[in-house]
């Protein structure tokens, strides 16, 4: 519990020294509105971390395993406020941990608003169906998996 309380306060902390337009991209929002595309760096990934790949491995491995309940409409509601608690409690280590070069970092922003977005909607803060929002989280990680480096990265399906 103190663990989650430590990160929360780091992730807080870490957005807040975030200058106000790069602030913008960890809104909860639909980033296409902003015109923000993710897109490759000249045909390459961009490059990760350990902490950046750490933490996505961990919410691909959280997903993957419930996917099946997910597809099939099985997933009891707790069940998704688990994975989107996991969203939340990744995305707060990669704003404390994770440093990458600002266009790589503008890059990762997108897969984190839609990571974000998907955790509020499985969590019941924004509006849709659970399903929904542990879709377009698994949509992001698959983004992420084609737009960065981290070796041995597999889709979800």
């Amino acid at each position: 519990m103190k663990t989650k309380l430590l990160r929360a306060t780091l992730a807080i902390a870490a957005l807040a020294a975030i200058p106000a337009s790069a602030a913008d991209m960890h809104r909860h929002e639909d980033h296409a509105a902003h015109g923000a595309r993710l897109q490759l760096d000249n045909g390459r990934k961009w490059p990760s971390d350990a902490p950046l790949r750490k933490s996505m491995a961990g919410l691909r491995s959280a997903f993957a395993g419930k996917i099946h309940a997910i597809h099939g409409g099985k997933l009891p509601p707790e069940g998704y406020r688990e994975l989107g608690s996991r969203v939340d409690s990744a995305v707060a280590d990669i704003v404390a941990e994770c440093k990458l070069e600002p266009k790589a970092d503008a890059m990762l922003h997108i897969v984190v608003a839609d990571l974000m977005a998907g955790a509020d909607i499985m969590q019941g803060r924004a509006a849709g169906k659970p399903m929904e929002g542990a879709h377009k989280a698994v949509m992001a990680l698959n983004a992420y998996g084609r737009h960065f480096d981290h070796p041995d990265w597999k889709p979800l399906k």
